[in-house]
């Protein structure tokens, strides 16, 4: 559900028209509804509430302050990948005891930054990582609290490219060896084994994926503990789908139900890492049509947003709704919905059948508060857009436009050119 809706046939967020918002900030720019952030985010924690659990925010999915800051101030934790992601979350106040480090590649100064801030844990995906962790702690006095994410050989069968669970996938380690590896970390001096963690994919629509994964990871915290390995966290990640087109993705009281069946008896606290179910359609990005044109009789609408603003159907072929500002009652035609980005991939939609456009209407593409501004970029030096969100009937502006002196900070121009 979300609080983006028609009044006399213009397209409202929350008790603002988008037109107000478009006339004061220009366009693109991407649109947040705040009662929508708040309501998903309080729907996922409700459906949990019979098991001991923590939510961690997924920074990659959407990590401006504000969003952020919604989500803490209701008692998410954050799930980071970066030390940049770090920095975003301690700004935004996030308690580093609710915060989990995954990702395949952390870097020493990030490591070393993390243990500084004495965050929740590590999600430790290799051997060699695992010791560097290990001998990072060693050489600042301290202990890392770690878990090992797990590889279960799960398909999710979502996209390829969102896939993470899978034996060819290049995350986590494997399950059929990951009890030596904890029993190898268990015998570091500067580790604390606390947890088993697991992330299988995204944008996944079907409940029976998570539930193969977990009947699997209840398999290994058995061994574990057996061999007297104390195991306090299970992280299940994240991945529940939206409704981009079609998809009927399960509801997460519905996930939720399904989750608690299996982990009743498993005395542990279980951590998820929702990041798309609750942001990705409580954000739409707002464009302005700039022409109109036909080729060999092929229609397209060029508008002023492009793939450096909303990357997904560049990079997946993912579909957005697009829906017209204003309904004009025009009849509906076949366009390619395009960007000004000197690609052939800078497109919204291909042969889709929308209401007829012109030139200076506002359009808005649906369902991007997930990957959104989060993968956007100054590709053709492009101003990134600003980002608004809505509570009730105000609008703030949570980033601002980029000016042209964003493009060139921290570049310089060597004496021998000058």
């Amino acid at each position: 559900m979300h609080y983006f809706h028609y009044v006399d046939n213009h397209l409202w967020c929350e008790d603002v028209p988008v037109s107000t918002v478009a006339e004061a900030v220009g366009t693109p720019f991407y649109l947040y509804s705040h009662r929508t952030l708040k309501r998903h985010f309080e729907v996922f924690d409700a459906a949990l509430a019979d098991i001991p659990h923590l939510i961690c925010f997924s920074a990659k999915a959407n990590s401006n302050g504000a969003i952020l800051r919604i989500f803490i101030r209701e008692g998410s934790g954050v799930d980071i990948v970066s030390g940049g992601e770090l920095y975003r979350a301690l700004e935004a106040g996030a308690d580093p005891r609710k915060i989990v480090y995954s990702g395949v590649g952390k870097r020493e100064d990030e490591i070393r930054y993390a243990l500084e801030n004495d965050i929740l844990m590590f999600n430790v995906e290799s051997s060699q990582e695992l010791e560097a962790i290990d001998g990072c702690a060693g050489r600042m006095g301290t202990v890392a609290r770690i878990s090992l994410r797990v590889n279960p050989d799960v398909d999710p069968m979502t996209h390829p490219h969102i896939s993470t669970g899978m034996k060819e996938n290049k995350f986590g380690i494997d399950i059929k060896r990951s009890l030596e590896e904890y029993r190898h970390a268990v015998k570091l001096d500067h580790t604390e084994v606390i947890g088993v963690d697991c992330h299988i994919g995204s944008q996944i629509t079907q409940i029976a994926p998570f539930i193969d994964a977990l009947a699997r990871l209840k398999a290994l915290i058995s061994s574990l503990r057996g061999e007297g390995i104390g195991i306090r966290y299970l992280d299940l990640g994240g991945g529940l789908g939206i409704t981009y087109d079609q998809e009927t993705p399960p509801h997460p009281a519905d996930y939720a139900k399904a989750i608690m069946d299996q982990a009743r008896d498993m005395d542990c606290t279980f951590i998820f890492e929702p990041g798309r179910v609750i942001v990705g359609n409580a954000c739409i990005l707002i464009s302005r049509v700039l022409y109109t044109k036909t080729n060999a009789e092929k229609r397209f609408v060029i508008v002023d947003a492009g793939m450096n603003d909303l990357m997904r159907p560049a990079l997946y072929d993912s579909y957005h709704k697009i829906q017209p500002v204003e309904l004009s009652g025009r009849e509906e035609i076949l366009s390619d919905v395009v960007g000004p980005i000197c690609e052939s991939a800078d497109y919204f939609a291909r042969g889709r059948s929308i209401p007829r456009l012109e030139r200076g209407d506002l359009v808005a593409v649906m369902s991007s508060g997930a990957y959104g501004f989060s993968m956007s970029s100054n590709y053709n030096s492009r101003l990134r857009a600003p980002e608004v969100l809505v509570r009730d009937d105000a609008f703030h502006v949570i980033r601002s436009r980029e000016t042209p002196m964003d493009l060139v900070r921290g570049e310089s121009i060597p004496e021998f050119l000058r």
